[in-house]
């Protein structure tokens, strides 16, 4: 009989590693289920809402259901230089992270990965919503990376910092399924993680509160709440010209439509005090604490340099909403390495700088210190730190890092 290809599959201690585990058994792998621990200090998450403990124990008992090896694995260590202390090092220069996709990229497709081929895996499996296909394109096997088959829980956005490397030894056994079917098989199959909650917050590290999380580095101190009027000057500047071809904007245009404001203290009025601008983020509203302003406020922006969080007033506050951004060249991540584009290209994408954000179309333009996009329709909520993702349908062509 011929040799079983071996999957190592990250077991979370969820409903949906259990069952992406009984199906890539199902479908003829050698299955050895694995477990991560990357955090062990108890003082920040809330209450016990993310034991890992009974998460272990969870993941364990679906291994022996299923009949499969089990062993856990602790990337503590590697979690806190690789995620935590980026975490840390963003908030810190006033910059919002997003540390599941780097966990994806860092953690679970690299030295989780590594771990697998240790013990000779051909592949390893995730839990997650999305799926992964194979062309081939000038007799080389191109991966492509999809959006899971379930509107609700597509999770490809997470994975948009992936390599075809990576790509190439990645299973996602639910990917095709819905929510409800995963259940339904975890039922069937009378998996412990069946009825179980899905987890929220941090990757692995359970739910956190971000500013007590944060306390522990970055210490709390007293800054200007300020104000910014509606009719601000830099405002003007930041829409798209009707008309216009967008690959003959010159630099100044591009710049003014795609790189944040810088406000000065002189651009706005204080309408209270803050214990930290590193704690806040662009298009927050709560945790301002600021009454008798008729509408609510909204943070457009902060400087964690002079410690000052610059505001809008109302939801519809010109300070929310931007028509492009920028990614450094550095930052710039093609999945699709054969779509890449090199200065002066362009082309049309759909587009999404947070998860579970309906795509929305954009142009892309390519320029030698970096990618441009612009939008077709102002988007709420840039924060530098956060990731763009690229789309053609429902395909995830590249990713970078908002600047």
């Amino acid at each position: 009989m011929e040799n079983k290809k071996r999957v190592v599959i990250g077991l979370s201690g969820g409903v949906d590693s259990s069952v992406a585990a009984y199906l890539l058994k199902e479908q003829g792998y050698e299955v050895i289920g694995m477990f991560m621990k990357n955090w062990h200090d108890e003082s920040v998450t809330i209450s016990n809402e993310c034991p890992w403990m009974e998460d272990s124990t969870d993941a364990m008992l679906v291994a022996e259901k299923l009949g499969i090896p089990f062993q856990a694995i602790d990337l503590s260590e590697e979690y806190r230089e690789r995620i935590v202390d980026y975490m840390f090092a963003e908030y810190k220069a006033g910059r919002t992270p997003n540390p599941d996709i780097l966990c994806n990229r860092e953690i679970k497709f690299d030295i989780f990965l590594k771990a697998a081929q240790k013990l000779k895996a051909d592949y390893v499996a995730t839990g997650h919503y999305c799926q992964r296909d194979e062309i081939v394109k000038n007799d080389q096997p191109i991966y492509r990376l999809i959006a899971g088959a379930d509107p609700n829980k597509d999770q490809s956005y997470f994975l948009c910092q992936l390599s075809q490397e990576q790509l190439s030894k990645a299973l996602f056994p639910i990917g095709h399924l819905q929510k409800s079917e995963v259940r339904r098989i975890a039922k069937e199959q009378d998996l412990i993680t069946a009825d179980k909650k899905d987890s929220q917050g941090l990757c692995f590290i359970g739910k956190v509160r971000i500013p007590d999380f944060l306390q522990q580095q970055l210490k709390p101190k007293k800054g200007e709440i300020l104000t910014v009027d509606a009719t601000h000057k830099a405002y003007q500047n930041q829409k798209i010209p009707a008309g216009i071809d967008l690959n003959d904007l010159d630099q100044q245009s591009l710049d003014d439509i795609c790189m944040p404001i810088e406000y000065t203290p002189e651009d706005g009025k204080k309408v209270g005090e803050h214990n930290g601008a590193h704690y806040y983020t662009v298009g927050q509203r709560k945790g301002l604490h600021v009454g008798g302003t008729g509408k609510p406020l909204f943070v457009i922006s902060t400087n964690t340099k002079d410690n000052v969080i610059y505001t809008g007033l109302g939801e519809d506050h010109p300070g929310l909403n931007r028509f492009g951004l920028f990614v450094p060249k550095v930052d710039v991540h093609w999945i699709r390495e054969d779509l890449r584009l090199n200065p002066g290209q362009s082309a049309r994408y759909q587009t999404r700088i947070r998860y579970r954000q309906p795509l929305s179309g954009a142009t892309l333009l390519m320029k030698n210190e970096g990618l441009y996009i612009l939008f077709d329709q102002a988007q709420r909520g840039i924060a530098s730190g956060q990731f763009v993702a690229w789309y053609q349908n429902d395909e995830a062509i590249g990713s970078g890092v908002i600047f």
